[in-house]
């Protein structure tokens, strides 16, 4: 085991309106609708509250919004080692295991995006073994900067008394490191560990040939938020390319596009439910 006892209990968000645009949704959706790398997932690095699994939003991991709590801290466990190679794809020839990709982003206190952020991951093989030995399913990465993080790896194995998770390291320049660790919905044992926190959990769903996931994390970083947001208040354009995942704002909303579509006037975001989801 990594280690016995919790750290806080996992408590639910309360439910946000739908109505207004706040700070941290026209700052996702422009850091979204600017992504100018493709990673593992359609559209970009995913934004955690709002990658949509089975048609569901989820409900569990914590927001980044204007002065809202910081990613909770979680025990680090007997198998950390440092000096990682920097590296964001830990997959390995003869490597066995479900394929799986963790991409979002680090914000600070503000929802302000945060470059050059250390996040070094560690976990157990798909056998529920860790590499005390080598560097085996290790590495560390920084934010870019947007501040979004992409890594690329394999669903970890279960062990006597944990459930399913991924350990990591995240350090913005000249702070103090959280270390915490990240969980995967719907797993048996997430009732039984006495370590799991349920704000932890990553959002999940199957693609690419493995599995997808997303988390942002919010750290104590101080920052002003300024006036407000500097994004216009429209995004969205006719006669462009959309992909799903994709966001836009109009008319002071925020939307995730639900499947490929070039668009074109009449087919605004909210007159057509089919192709976007307002946040």
């Amino acid at each position: 085991m990594d280690g016995a006892g919790r750290d806080g209990a996992g408590a639910q968000e309360e439910p946000r309106s739908g109505r207004l645009v706040h700070r941290k949704t026209v700052l996702r959706a422009a850091l979204a609708a600017t992504a100018a790398v493709p990673v593992a997932l359609i559209g970009g690095p995913a934004l955690a509250r709002t990658f949509v699994a089975g048609g569901t939003a989820p409900g569990l991991t914590p927001p980044c919004d204007d002065g809202d709590d910081p990613t909770p801290e979680q025990i680090e466990g007997p198998y950390f080692k440092p000096d990682s190679p920097e590296r964001t794809n830990l997959l390995e020839p003869g490597l066995p295991g479900t394929r799986l990709t963790v991409t979002g982003y680090v914000f600070g206190r503000a929802c302000l995006p945060l470059s050059g952020v250390l996040l070094d991951f560690w976990q157990a093989d798909t056998n529920g073994a860790y590499d005390n030995t080598g560097f085996r399913l290790r590495g560390h990465q920084f934010t870019d900067s947007r501040g979004s993080f992409a890594l690329t790896t394999i669903v970890p194995g279960l062990y006597p008394g944990r459930t399913r998770h991924l350990h990591v390291k995240v350090q913005a320049p000249h702070r103090p490191v959280l270390t915490t660790q990240l969980y995967f919905p719907n797993e048996p044992r997430n009732n039984t560990d006495t370590i799991f926190d349920p704000r932890l959990l990553m959002t999940v769903r199957d693609g690419g040939g493995g599995r997808e996931a997303a988390f942002d994390f919010v750290l104590d970083v101080p920052q002003d938020p300024g006036p407000g947001p500097s994004s216009p208040e429209n995004t969205w354009t006719p006669g462009t390319a959309y992909r799903a995942g994709d966001w836009v704002t109009y008319a002071a909303r925020a939307y995730v596009c639900l499947q490929p579509h070039t668009s074109r006037p009449g087919w605004e975001p909210p007159a057509v439910p089919a192709l976007w989801q307002a946040a």
